[in-house]
Order: C-alpha cells, then structure tokens, then sequence
C-alpha cells in the first residue's frame, strides 16, 4: 500500500509503515488514522513479516493531531459527533497497535507529540535519534491527552506521568531514554537501520511465543488498558466541546498566546 499520506514496505522478515506528511510535521489527520489502521491490518497479513517498524518522514516522527482540522470542525454548526468520532477512531488504532500479533518498533526520527507520543507508546520497542524529543503539550492547547495518559501510565508510572502529562513539557533525547520511554538512543542516520536489525532478529525467534508474550504484556498485566483507553477517548472528546479547547486550538493556529476564559 502506497500513497501521500502512509507510504508501506515490506522487506521481510521486516516490513515499514512510514508516516508521509513531512510539510505537517505528519500530524495525525482522519485520512492517516484511516491509512494506519490499513497498513498495520496489511503487515498483519503478511505472513513474511515478522515485525514492524513505524517511522516518520522529514525530520519529524509525529507533531500529533492535525489541529488545522480540528479548527476547522470547531467551527462547524455541530462538532460534537465530530469529536467522539474522532477520538474513538484513534483509540481503535492504539487497540490495534497493542493487539498487533507481531512486534512493532518505532523508529523516532524527531519530535513525537500528544497524539505522535501515543503512537511510540503503543509500540512494543522505542528506537529514537539523539535528537528525538518527546512531549504531550494538551495543556497549551486546552485538551486532555485522555488516551495517551494511560499509557504513558503504564511505560513509566502514574508519578512521572503526572509530571509530564500535567505540565505538557517536552523532554529531550536522553531524558526520555532515562525514564524508558526509548529505549535505545542512535544517531540519526542510523535510527530506521537499528530498528530493521532488531527487526531481523526476529525471524529467529518463535512467532507463536512472540504473539503470546505480547498477550500477556497487554492483556494480563496491562488488562485495563482498554477500559482505560475508553474512558479516555470519552474524555478526550468532552475536553474538545470547551471554551478552552476552541481558545487552545485557535491560538495555535494564529501564532499566538492562548486568552484562556
């Protein structure tokens, strides 16, 4: 599958989804969400693949959600199906990325924000650039970052996770890989080569144990997750009903302090 916006390879025993919106940073749109869950459903398929890496195009990994559409749904007569819609169609993926049979290594290439940083947290192993940053910066923009608390919760612990969810600071390389949310650190030109080579290594393991190892990971020890996530996606869209979010939001789009009500 190949298009503007998801670009898909498979190299077996590897295979690649790349995000492709480099001039927005490969902000999260409908239409990706609706080409990621197809390209994750397409590697499932593929029985060659025994992995797969998501990357970003340009010199981001993921700005987060596309806010230039969401501006323009606040500003419809009725945005609030828009909204729920919304937030149930990213909570699906992150489901999916976390019932993927197959491991999933995302290869951080720069900035991975709000909903970016939920991608990389979905995902089983985090190889990231020296210069790869990661941040939730909901609070700037008047949102709850409903879906990416509880897994950012599950990574690093309900402490640090406050801490970054509440202040919507955006860490450097090196802090992120001390708190483990990367877990390893490259130079940039190598990000996407180390994450094939773990790939690799996967054609020698058991595919079965692999599977099953990712069940117990996230359906025993992270059983709440999808309860979690589905308070969350409700959350999300409230949070997106207020007066805050449309001032957050709007601010962004013009370049500008938030005039917070």
């Amino acid at each position: 599958m190949s298009n503007s916006l998801v670009t898909v390879r498979s190299h077996a025993p590897g295979g690649t989804i790349v995000l492709n919106r480099p001039d927005k940073r490969n902000a999260l749109s409908r239409q990706v969400l609706q080409d990621l869950a197809q390209a994750f459903s397409d590697l499932h398929q593929e029985k060659k693949v025994r992995a797969v890496i998501l990357t970003g195009s340009g010199t981001s990994f993921c700005a987060g959600m596309d806010l230039h559409e969401i501006h323009a749904t606040s500003r419809s007569d009725d945005p609030q199906p828009q909204w729920f819609a919304d937030a149930q169609q990213y909570r699906k993926l992150l489901e999916q990325m976390l019932q993927f049979p197959k491991p999933i290594i995302a290869s951080v290439n720069g900035p991975a924000l709000g909903g970016g940083a939920g991608l990389l947290l979905a995902s089983d192993i985090v190889i990231a650039s020296k210069t790869a940053t990661f941040g939730i910066p909901a609070p700037y923009r008047g949102v709850v970052a409903g879906m990416v608390a509880p897994l950012l919760n599950f990574r690093v612990g309900g402490g640090m996770a406050a801490h970054l969810l509440l202040t919507g600071k955006t860490i450097e390389a090196d802090e992120a890989a001390r708190l483990n949310i990367f877990q390893e650190l490259v130079d940039d030109e190598l990000v996407w080569a180390r994450a094939n080579d773990i790939a690799a290594e996967f054609a020698n393991t058991s595919h079965e144990a692999v599977t099953l190892t990712k069940r117990v990971l996230y359906e025993t020890i992270g059983e709440n997750l999808p309860t979690l996530l589905a308070a969350g996606a409700a959350a999300d869209a409230t949070s997106k009903t207020t007066e805050a979010a449309t001032e957050g939001v709007t601010a962004f789009i013009e370049k500008r302090e938030p005039n917070w009500p």
